[in-house]
């Protein structure tokens, strides 16, 4: 079938080679969905959201137990029970009787009589999951370091005392407002009452949406713009209502695991609701970071891949960059600076930093984030010396193999050679980012003024 052919090289190999800008919305929007569909195959990902569902298990009742006492300490304890039945819509009847079940357990918690030792092994657990998944959201971002447990603690904590608390007050001044006789009045009057409906109708959007947005925002431990955070919560939040759909007619129709697995039906069909919500929440991150920084949508793979002329241009790039901002006495490099300023992805930037400091070109200065400066003297610094370390970035010069019948293909070789030697040959740092012949034509003119 050589349409499916041509199709399956267009979507594999043509698609990250143009560079066109007539169709690039579209080349644009196409590879963010190849690179969505590479991301749920990863089974990276896929552990990882799997590892949320038993950490989120584990840390439910804690983490309800906390919210529950601050909330019962505001009086507004009563809404917890329309947000719950909200978040499990998608399994109708079971999901009340779930819900059910959940608040009677959760009332029966008494935070009072745990101890000391009892409220501190509470607080850790619901602090260990939010780390969990600050630690799969570092990982969407490229974020090496996570928060320390300083931080942690009183960031987790400030969310847990005054999220539920603003959520589920704003439900309930929301449901208030409809038994308000002056709203009731409004309502009755058109266009009021439509206007009115249809907020109700697009109200469970917009707080799923806002809750992601504040999400990517707040999780990872990095600078989240509010457009990137507020597009990934968007698509996360419309895939999850969407999702709960599909997974309500889904629930419909399994009579078979009733008869199969009996009361652990709902067990199961949780822990099957909870995976694809924790990979469309870890999807809408990707969704966000890709929004923020479109670079990565150059690339085909996850980790991009420098060919040997791109790691010499990129290297001789970055060194020229840093000893120029040091000559003229600017703010060193930073990393993700650099990435930004060569638009390259971090990884192909990290990888040149750390041949170049590895060389003893550059050296990283002990700072939040790393900045990097010249090792030592510009005029100090062989060009020649750096080719031949960037030559190498990958490992080790191994000797090349020169069959006796191939001798002509190693004199080409050895040509080539001596030619990109003899360029280099003698230049410096120092003269790459001042040529010689700028250097004697400001002479006269510095002597003169």
């Amino acid at each position: 079938m050589p349409n499916l052919n041509a199709i399956k090289h267009y979507l594999t190999t043509a698609i990250w080679q143009e560079n066109g800008p007539v169709r690039s919305k579209r080349i644009t929007l196409l590879r963010g969905l190849l690179i969505l569909f590479r991301e749920a195959s990863d089974p990276d990902l896929k552990y990882r959201a799997m590892g949320l569902v038993y950490t989120t298990l584990l840390s439910l009742a804690p983490l309800l137990a906390v919210s529950f006492s601050v909330l019962k300490a505001f009086g507004v304890h009563n809404q917890l029970m329309p947000l719950l039945l909200g978040v499990l819509e998608p399994f109708g009847e079971k999901g009340a009787e779930l819900a059910d079940q959940v608040i009677g357990y959760v009332e029966n918690i008494s935070i009072g009589v745990l101890g000391t030792a009892g409220l501190v092994f509470l607080l850790y657990t619901v602090v260990s999951l939010l780390s969990i998944i600050e630690e799969c959201f570092n990982r969407i971002w490229r974020v090496e370091a996570s928060r320390n447990w300083i931080h942690r603690s009183s960031d987790y904590m400030s969310v847990l005392l005054v999220g539920p608390v603003l959520t589920v007050s704003a439900l309930g001044m929301m449901a208030s407002m409809g038994n308000n006789a002056l709203v009731q009045k409004m309502i009755a009057l058109e266009p009021f009452g439509t206007a009115y409906y249809l907020a109700g109708l697009i109200l469970p959007y917009l707080l799923i949406i806002a809750a992601l947005t504040f999400l990517y925002i707040f999780m990872p431990n990095t600078r989240v713009n509010f457009g990137s955070a507020l597009v990934g919560g968007i698509a996360a939040g419309l895939t999850w209502k969407i999702g709960g759909w599909l997974f309500g007619i889904f629930v419909e129709k399994s009579t078979s695991y009733n008869a199969i697995y009996s009361s652990f039906a709902i067990i199961l069909l949780s822990m099957i609701w909870l995976y694809v919500s924790w990979l469309i929440v870890l999807l809408g991150g990707v969704v966000s970071f890709l929004y923020q920084y479109p670079r990565y949508l150059l690339h085909k793979n996850k980790r991009p891949y420098l060919s040997h002329r791109q790691q010499e241009y990129f290297g001789f790039l970055v060194l020229y960059l840093i000893g120029k901002a040091y000559r003229e006495g600017g703010p060193p490099w930073t990393l993700h600076a650099l990435a930004d300023e060569i638009d390259q992805p971090w990884e192909s930037v990290r990888q040149v930093l750390q041949c170049l400091n590895k060389a003893g070109f550059v050296i990283a200065i002990q700072s939040e984030p790393n900045a990097y400066l010249p090792s030592r003297d510009l005029e100090t610094i062989s060009l020649k010396e750096v080719y031949i370390r960037l030559r190498a970035l990958d490992g080790q010069e191994q000797a090349a193999f020169r069959p006796e019948n191939e001798e002509a293909v190693g004199a080409l070789a050895n040509r080539i050679e001596v030619a990109a030697m003899a360029v280099l040959e003698g230049q410096s740092l120092s003269d790459l980012i001042q040529p010689p012949a700028r250097k004697t034509q400001d002479g006269p003119e510095a002597e003169e003024r």
